[in-house]
């Protein structure tokens, strides 16, 4: 990947804004600038460019250093990346933060004119293999594969990597998306409504839907994302014209980026409950996904990520008539480099590791301020047993998907037992294909699993 000098000079965004009629609206000592951050706050992925950064107030923590002038924040939520776009557009929302695929749209959307063009200028969370975007139908579905899906209606939010999954999981299946199935252009919200009212046959979102439905006992899962083993990603992305006006900005929306980073990583479990507590989401479902395993919250543009990207650009063309752009140019880690010069970090040894998540196995029992971390899935099953065999409640307990390797709760997982080994497998085809390549092993119930396990 090709990266670009700094374009953010004072000159040239001086001659911009000559251009374009408008006055510099910091030009006077002391005048306030204001920033408008467009954030989901319930995409458990951007939480470290949205709902842990505004929680934590990272942002005008370091905006507050710079002096100069006085700075002011702005927070606009929202269910998905589309309305952030339309807003870039406008140019009235300066910096955002989205999926992969809303970002493809993005890109295309804001070139047409210099002041509403971005720049992707960091990634916020990625997943190696694509999971987490998943599919699910209602718990008492019959459908196993996503081939039972066709001629069905499935909702979706059309732009979203939801729908992005959903579209190459059922090309890859053998089923045209734009005629196989009757997708439904939903928010998630409303989407949820219409699987739980029978509407929809199936629900295809990212996260945090799907695993908040299974979490809730109104849905089960029926496929992976991670099935695609294509990365995924979350970014940020910021309007060029407005970053050439005010790097020191975005250097501070980089930095307490990557302080949030920080945070999260290193305590995981209480970024969850702050994250639970300024979305009503479930704390369990949030540590689902930010938890060990989960999302590599990483702020570098990978080389594996920006292939990846660039091989998604034939969605757009499914979806509608989007105009040509060039990927490299819309890539530009330029400050985000400069960043971690700043704080003394390495980005290009940052930009090497790409390693996927290892597989955990990790029980948090109700009243207890952390959790606990045990050797694999047989292990679990038998701190389980141990814990309601000492009257103690199990609020969540996670593992890995024995082949997949996806992160996911323990009691909705199907588990197969073989030997000495019981194994969680996220999906029933995944199931599957483990039973048909071991035929001594047999599929059993979680709870089946844990009685076991105490013999």
């Amino acid at each position: 990947m090709k990266y670009r000098p700094a374009r953010i000079l004072a000159t040239a965004a001086l001659v911009a804004l000559a251009a374009s009629g408008c006055s510099l609206e910091s030009a006077a000592s002391g005048d306030t600038v204001r920033v408008v951050v467009g954030y989901q706050s319930k995409t458990i992925n951007t939480v470290t460019a949205g709902t842990l950064l505004r929680a934590k107030g990272f942002l005008e923590q370091r905006l507050n250093r710079l002096g100069g002038h006085k700075y002011q924040v702005e927070w606009q939520d929202y269910d998905t990346g589309a309305p952030i776009t339309a807003q870039m557009v406008a140019e009235k929302i300066d910096i955002g933060s989205m999926g992969d695929y809303p970002l493809l749209i993005n890109g295309s959307r804001t070139q047409a004119n210099e002041r509403s063009r971005t720049e992707l200028v960091s990634v916020t969370g990625y997943q190696p293999k694509g999971a987490l975007n998943m599919v699910v139908v209602a718990p008492d579905s019959p459908a196993r594969t996503l081939n039972d899906l066709a001629g069905q209606k499935v909702s979706a939010s059309v732009g979203s990597a939801g729908d992005g999954t959903l579209r190459q999981a059922l090309t890859r299946a053998g089923i045209d998306p734009k005629s196989g199935v009757e997708v439904l252009n939903q928010q998630p919200q409303i989407g949820s409504s219409a699987l739980e009212s029978g509407q929809v046959a199936a629900l295809s979102q990212f996260v945090a839907w799907p695993g908040l439905l299974v979490f809730q006992n109104k849905a089960r899962l029926l496929y992976d994302g991670a099935e695609l083993n294509v990365p995924t990603f979350h970014g940020v992305v910021a309007r060029r014209d407005y970053a050439s006006r005010h790097p020191e900005v975005l250097d501070a929306f980089l930095q307490a980026q990557l302080d949030a980073t920080e945070f999260l990583t290193g305590k995981p479990l209480e970024a969850a409950k702050i994250v639970a507590d300024a979305t009503s989401l479930p704390a369990e479902v949030v540590y689902l996904y930010n938890g060990p395993g989960g999302t590599t919250f990483d702020t570098p543009l990978k080389p594996q990520l920006v292939q990846a990207f660039k091989a998604d650009v034939p969605y757009l063309k499914s979806i509608g008539d989007f105009a040509d752009f060039d990927i490299d140019k819309f890539v530009d880690d330029t400050a985000l480099r400069k960043a971690f010069a700043d704080r003394g970090a390495n980005y290009d040894a940052a930009v090497s590791n790409f390693a996927p998540a290892p597989a955990t196995a990790e029980l948090w029992l109700d009243g207890q301020d952390g959790t606990r971390t045990v050797a694999d899935p047989t292990a679990l099953l038998r701190a389980v047993q141990a814990a309601r065999a000492a009257g103690q409640k199990v609020r969540a307990a996670y593992v890995s998907d024995a082949e997949l390797g996806t992160r996911w709760f323990a009691d909705k997982a199907l588990w197969v037992h073989d030997g000495a080994a019981y194994l969680p497998f996220t999906t029933p085809a995944a199931a599957r294909r483990y039973l048909a390549a071991h035929p001594g092993a047999n599929q059993i119930s979680f709870e089946q699993a844990v009685g076991e396990v105490a013999k």
